[in-house]
This record gives structure tokens, sequence and C-alpha cells, in this order.
């Protein structure tokens, strides 16, 4: 019986080791993987997901900008991205349901993209708006974990509340894009001039540390995006 035995060709660093295995032993030929392999296998979709992120980013970008420059430029142009991501968000939806591209790594490509520019974002903005109490850190640190937690009971209830169909039939508490009214507020405050020590409602010294009731508002949309009584139907 022949056993088997390697053979290695090849010049430079390109060698490719061929097996010759026994006879009657069938062979598999491995195809090596291409460059880039895994943005070949991206839908459109999916690149608009990654747009989504991107905007969530430059938000967090620009409000660290803004901490540093005090410009209001820099402010407005964190909460601009707010609504550019919101439309990344419904856009990469229609298209892959449009296309027929919906697939579980883009579910879970879209929900990364969202935890980025809604919850990461806003808990950020409000950060640099002057929610840097220790009660406020606090709460900007619930409000993005109960973002995260929204996702992930999203993605794995997402095909028994679809009840058959290619979408949910409904939401189990707020979408986390609704984070969006966030934003609005502190962008509504910072035309107001109404930013630092001059927020709405100013600061209390609760126990050791201050409290920002503004950050209260990030506790209560965390609240109800992890409500599972909370029902709300997708147009």
């Amino acid at each position: 019986m022949i056993s088997a035995r390697s053979l290695r060709v090849g010049s430079g660093g390109s060698d490719v080791v061929r097996v010759f295995p026994r006879i009657g032993v069938p062979t598999v030929t491995a195809t090596p993987p291409k460059y880039f392999s895994m943005l070949r296998e991206f839908h459109v979709a999916d690149v608009l997901s990654l747009a989504n992120a991107a905007c969530g980013l430059a938000a967090v970008f620009f409000a660290m900008r803004y901490m540093s420059s005090r410009l209001p430029l820099h402010f407005f142009a964190a909460t601009a991205l707010s609504p550019a991501a919101l439309f990344f968000d419904w856009f990469d939806g229609l298209v892959a349901r449009r296309l027929h591209q919906q697939s579980v790594l883009g579910r879970e490509l879209d929900s990364l993209a969202d935890i980025i520019s809604f919850g990461v974002a806003p808990a950020t903005l409000g950060f640099a708006a002057g929610l840097q109490g220790g009660w406020d850190w606090i709460a900007l640190i619930y409000f993005v974990c109960c973002g995260v937690s929204r996702l992930a009971r999203y993605n794995v209830t997402a095909e028994s509340l679809s009840l058959g169909r290619d979408r949910v039939a409904y939401f189990e508490g707020t979408p986390i894009p609704t984070t969006v009214l966030l934003t609005s507020i502190l962008a509504f405050a910072a035309w107001q001039d109404r930013l630092g020590e001059y927020l709405y409602w100013g600061a209390w010294a609760v126990g050791p540390w201050d409290l920002h009731p503004l950050s209260l508002m990030f506790v209560f949309s965390g609240t109800l995006m992890i409500s599972k009584t909370l029902r709300i139907p997708k147009l």
C-alpha cells in the first residue's frame, strides 16, 4: 500500500503543498481564501449599515472636539449626524427587503451600528454637553447598557416576533433609534446656549456626587427600551 507523501513546489514565498494520499482515500482540495473575501460578501444594505456606524462614530469625534475647542459648530455637527445615521438605518432595512438581501450577518451588523449611533453617540453628546457629575455617569452608562440589552434581545427574538413575515410585527420596548429625540433636545439646548453650567435645571448635590436632572431623560429612555410590556406596532 502506498503511504501519503507530500511534495512542495513553487518558488519564493508562494509555495504550494500537494498531498498524495494513500490509494483508495479521496482527496480534498482546499480553496485558498480570496483577499478581502468578507468585504466581497457584503450586500448594498450592509454598506448602508456601515454608513450608519460611520455617522455615529463621527458624532463621537465631533463631541470630543467640542470638549476641547468649545466651538458650537462642533457640537451642532455632532447632533446633525444623528438624523443622518437615522436615515441610513431606515434605508438599509428598506434596501434589504426590496432586494431580498436579509441575512443574519446584516441583522447583526445593523445592531452593532445602532449601538454606536443611537447609544454611544448620544451618551457622549450628553457628557460633552455637561452631564459630568457622578450620578450623570451612572445614568449615561445605564442608558448605553439598556441599548445593548435591547438590541441583543431583538436579535434573539426577531424570528418569533416576525410571525412568519419578513419583518417583525411589533417592537418590545422603544426602538433604539428613538434616542434621536435626546440629541434633538441637546441640539436645542446648544442653540439656546444652555450647555455646561447653564444646562436646564442646573445641578443638584445628591450625596457624594452631583446630578443634573437632565440626565434623567437618558434613564427614562433606557428604561423604555428594555421594557417587556411596552409593545409598539412596526409600521
